[in-house]
């Protein structure tokens, strides 16, 4: 692993950009002071890997619908129509996700861990925060896998054009807005919606911002603020949140889809990408394919792997165990009520200090960014960002 150490901005700075969280509970920056060199073929490795696990993941997601696979996902019972409604119209266009990804440095092959597809956070940071620590060291900011803003542009136009091509998106598109929301009392969330909002300014929409709790849903008429109709929202806030918690909500969303009164982004069926179960689905199809890691409901015969639950989050309730079934790590959570998957444990990269390197590919109709987490064996709210840049081979 090559490892350049780098000049952070001043929070004063960070701030000015909209970057709040740069500080850890423990007070220690949650952006590291290096950034990973990768080569271009590094680089393009992940941008392949990417495009190909999303071709896998469609496919996998028209067997889900077609045998009715809802139950071993997880997917709460009211949120199925959602999800069925959102599969089979193009309407519902995914805007964003991020895959996160074992390997790909170091020699090591890429593998999937899990594909964070309706709420993937880190996105300021893969955005906008890896362009201006280049920037601040004077390095070249255009050498990086880094297209995300200007890609998650296009997909926006892409919800009116519904086709590859958006170079006529002027001419077809006819005001229609897009309701942006995150819960309060959370700024990295806020931001991050907020940027979204940014970006589809520069899109073309016309865009509002709005707390969660303050938009008002109506089954008949669609979803609202501050008596303006909206034909999207784009709400920062888990699909089975929503079904398990605000179930009036789920009710509510689903009529609204029903009746073509709006749109939701991330849509419904992105529900069936995040559940980690999908991966044990995804090694039925694929067996042994060389960019998973086997998975099953139960756990697996005399090799290492991990348990971790459904529609856990930081890795909380994950553990870790060797092939004699003993553990090597573990962590505590919220997330204990929710069923277990059993993956084949696979070693991140490594620094000289022991510590692991997660790659993130943030996907927009493609692969387009990269961004790395680095922690212990299991990655946990305390990890920290790494940047990155492309160096000549």
């Amino acid at each position: 692993m090559r490892l350049q150490p780098i000049t952070l901005p001043d929070n004063k700075l960070l701030e000015e950009i909209g970057f709040y969280w740069h500080t850890d509970p423990d007070k220690t920056p949650y952006v590291a002071s290096e950034i990973v060199e990768i080569s271009s073929d590094e680089a393009d490795a992940y941008y392949e890997a990417s495009n190909e696990l999303y071709e896998m993941f469609a496919e996998a997601g028209e067997y889900v619908i077609e045998n009715e696979l809802f139950h071993e996902l997880g997917i709460p019972f009211n949120l199925i129509d959602a999800v069925k409604m959102s599969w089979d119209n193009d309407v519902h266009w995914h805007l964003y996700g991020r895959f996160d990804l074992a390997g790909g440095i170091d020699g090591r092959p890429i593998k999937l861990i899990e594909f964070n597809a309706d709420t993937p956070t880190s996105l300021f940071e893969t955005s906008i925060l890896q362009w201006a620590m280049l920037k601040a060291n004077n390095m070249e900011d255009s050498h990086q896998f880094n297209n995300v803003y200007d890609a998650i542009k296009d997909n926006f136009k892409r919800l009116i054009m519904m086709e590859d091509d958006i170079k006529d998106f002027e001419k077809n598109y006819d005001g229609w807005k897009i309701l942006f929301s995150s819960v309060k009392d959370n700024k990295e969330e806020e931001s991050t919606v907020k940027l979204l909002q940014t970006i589809a300014n520069e899109a073309g929409f016309n865009t509002e911002f709005a707390y969660m709790e303050d938009v008002e849903f109506d089954a008949n008429d669609g979803i609202f603020y501050k008596d303006v109709n909206y034909e999207y929202w784009f709400k920062l806030f888990p699909w089975e949140d929503i079904g398990i918690e605000e179930s009036d909500l789920a009710m509510l969303l689903t009529q609204i889809m029903e009746n073509q009164k709006a749109i939701i982004l991330n849509p419904a069926y992105t529900l069936m990408f995040q559940s980690k179960a999908f991966m044990k689905i995804l090694w039925d199809l694929y067996p042994n394919h060389p960019l998973l890691l086997e998975t099953d409901f139960e756990p697996l015969k005399g090799i290492a792997q991990v348990e971790k639950k459904i529609f856990g989050r930081e890795g909380a309730n994950t553990v870790i165990v060797d092939e004699n079934e003993k553990v090597i790590e573990e962590r505590d959570g919220e997330y204990g009520e929710f069923q277990s998957i059993f993956q084949e444990y696979v070693k991140f990269p490594t620094d000289k200090n022991g510590e692991s390197y997660q790659a993130g590919v943030f996907f927009a109709y493609e692969g387009c960014g990269l961004g790395f987490r680095r922690g212990g064996l299991i990655l946990d709210n305390y990890s920290k960002f790494v940047g990155h840049r492309v160096v000549a081979d």
